[in-house]
């Protein structure tokens, strides 16, 4: 096999073994992940490449362990400045020496990197695709010193009018097809249908590509939908329950956003706000401080996104609904990136659909926008197991049974319960009421409020009010939620003010027996909805008090190596290496490269202050 005109021949075992032999000493992982190995066998046979694989699931190993290989430069096309710091603080941490040419870069240091890159130093380089157009850039790649063996575009799918985040900017990067034609082509992106996926082929000119394409599912991420009710009680129940994790929570305007933040922080939450609305400045620094575990909470429009490299975000919270599911997909994905158990709340209200609508004016296909709401506006409203219906989004089937995957079934389907009566009285009242009113106030009457309003309608004397003992408010809820579903109740106007279907009427006057999947906290008449998820700890068994020690202690290390570093706490060591860490207690150096994600030169530059650590404790 060939990599190029520029490579030598090497067989295919040869590859392999290489592949697996950089794997283990340089990133410290015993294994490939899923279609890691497939894509890098295929860039370096020398075929253009299209990646498509969730977040969390390792595309950067795609093209850091071939860049290892390939006799020349590794170009990868990245999309923010902030995402690019990272990346190469992440590979100079395990011993590949890399550079990033943008605009933080001071003349002196742009120069110091080009010359290491025409002296054959660095091995991958970070540009933005409006850099990648510069005159200045190509000419630096063009150089007669310089082998450029193949070009990676991150992000991909922001080359797609269908994908979530089309940048114009990415349509320029065809043209260095013609500059190097010799040069392999990897294209990588977390989310793209068959649509998103023949725009990047396209656009990018790729040559006959393999085409590799990865499960959607994130098994480690719970998928829960709440109708948004009380908001704010709804957020803080989350934060609540991930008690000093990381979090994101999207929100679909600037002046939401503010107002978030500043409710969360006048309850003494660390929290920041983000938003195009902020200075770049201010925007910089908040997300800075979110990556170093120096702010738990981000609240952010839909702004805040691909620049985030942090694997142990442990929850996200879209308080509002986004405005498609591969959005949405993208959102949640960046829970959970480590692998470990996570957390993606998504509120649910008609009227964010109305919103969401009101931009539609101001889009180049208003059309397809609303075929994209509509597939967002199924995902919450339906009663289907929200894993299924997020794969099959993208064109997979769940193949195998997953307990506690979502807030619906676990996979199967609520038990049905007959409702017949509890929806036959809550369907009288909105008749009662003269279908004038939305579910609030239908459910307030219902259960036998007192408001004022409801004293001056004349409400407190319908035959209908308080006869709602049947269920807790959040029960009458959800009640009404599957009633809309199944035809009966119709939600109209801005203010979704609910009315009787012709079917609805027709199950009345015919006193038809009906059965829905109701919850069980919903026939609880005093039930305070809980999550429907165990969080997994991130840290040891309890029962293991000298791993948790180890946890504590590496954690506080982690933090001060971080800051004399100057950079995010993850660079150091995830989570996840923390924790095997705290379970295999090395105390030797075979021990330590036996962990995940402890390669040669991280162990040489942590594995005496690691042993001492482990050491101390179980020696006490």
């Amino acid at each position: 096999m060939c990599y190029n005109k520029y490579m030598k021949i090497q067989p295919e075992t040869f590859v392999n073994a290489k592949a697996e032999e950089v794997l283990k000493t340089v990133f410290g992982y015993d294994s490939f992940r899923p279609l890691q190995k497939e894509i890098i066998q295929s860039i370096l046979s020398g075929k253009d490449t299209l990646g498509v694989m969730p977040t969390g699931g390792g595309k950067s190993i795609c093209y850091q362990l071939p860049s290892l290989i390939f006799p020349g430069l590794t170009v990868v096309v990245s999309p923010l400045i902030s995402l690019m710091h990272d990346q190469v603080a992440s590979l100079e941490s395990t011993g590949i020496h890399s550079v990033f040419l943008n605009s933080s870069l001071e003349w002196e240091e742009y120069l110091f990197a080009a010359d290491e890159i025409r002296q054959g130093k660095v091995k991958i380089i970070y540009v933005s695709p409006e850099g990648l157009s510069t005159g200045r850039i190509r000419d630096l790649l063009s150089s007669p010193e310089v082998l450029v063996s193949c070009f990676t575009i991150d992000e991909a799918h922001c080359i797609s009018e269908w994908g979530h985040d089309f940048r114009p900017d990415y349509l320029e990067i065809r043209s260095i097809r013609r500059l190097f034609p010799h040069a392999v082509m990897l294209a990588l992106t977390a989310t793209a249908t068959e649509q998103v996926r023949q725009d990047i082929i396209q656009n990018l000119s790729l040559k006959e590509p393999s085409v590799f394409i990865s499960s959607f599912d994130r098994p480690n991420i719970f998928l829960e939908v709440q109708p948004k009710r009380n908001a704010l009680d709804q957020v803080i129940s989350c934060i609540k329950k991930h008690a000093g994790d990381s979090g994101i929570i999207y929100c679909n305007s600037r002046k939401q956003t503010d107002e978030l933040t500043e409710k969360l922080d006048k309850l003494g939450y660390s929290v920041l706000n983000y938003h195009a609305g902020l200075s770049d400045n201010i925007r910089s620094k908040n997300q800075d401080k979110f990556i170093r575990d120096e702010v738990q909470i981000i609240v952010a429009t839909v702004a805040f996104g691909m620049g985030i490299d942090k694997p142990n975000v442990r929850f996200v919270i879209n308080y509002d609904l986004p405005k498609s599911l591969a959005e949405y997909y993208q959102e949640i994905g960046r829970a959970g990136r480590d692998g470990l158990s996570s957390d993606a709340l998504l509120l649910y209200s008609p009227a964010d659909i109305h919103k969401i609508r009101f931009f539609f004016q101001d889009v180049a296909d208003p059309q397809k926008s609303e075929i994209l709401l509509q597939g967002m506006i199924q995902y919450a409203t339906s009663r289907i197991c929200h894993r299924k219906q997020l794969l099959a989004y993208f064109g997979e089937s769940l193949k195998r049974p997953v307990d506690n995957c979502c807030d619906i079934c676990k996979c199967g389907s609520l038990p049905l319960k007959n409702v017949t009566i509890p929806a036959q009285k809550i369907m009288s009242c909105i008749i009662r009421t003269r279908q004038r009113f939305g579910a609030t106030y239908v459910i307030d009457v219902l259960t036998g409020s007192k408001n004022k309003r409801i004293y001056e309608n004349g409400h407190d004397k319908l035959s209908t009010w308080n006869i709602g003992d049947d269920f807790s408010r959040d029960g009458w809820y959800e009640l009404l939620d599957l009633l809309t579903a199944e035809g009966l109740v119709t939600k109209t106007g801005e203010y979704n003010i609910l009315e009787i279907t012709a079917r609805g009427k027709n199950f009345l006057v015919n006193r038809e027996e009906l059965h829905l999947p109701m919850s069980d906290f919903a026939t609880m008449k005093f039930a305070k909805k809980t999550s429907l998820r165990k969080v997994t700890s991130t840290t040891p068994a309890q029962d293991d008090d000298e791993a948790n020690q180890i946890i504590t202690k590496l954690k506080a290390w982690r933090k001060r190596k971080a800051d004399d570093m100057n950079v995010p706490p993850h660079i150091i060591f995830g989570d996840k290496t923390l924790l095997d860490i705290a379970a295999k207690k090395p105390t030797n150096k075979g021990a330590l490269l036996n962990i995940y994600g402890i390669g040669s030169a991280k162990a040489e530059a942590f594995g005496r202050a690691i042993m001492e650590i482990v050491t101390d404790v179980t020696l006490k």
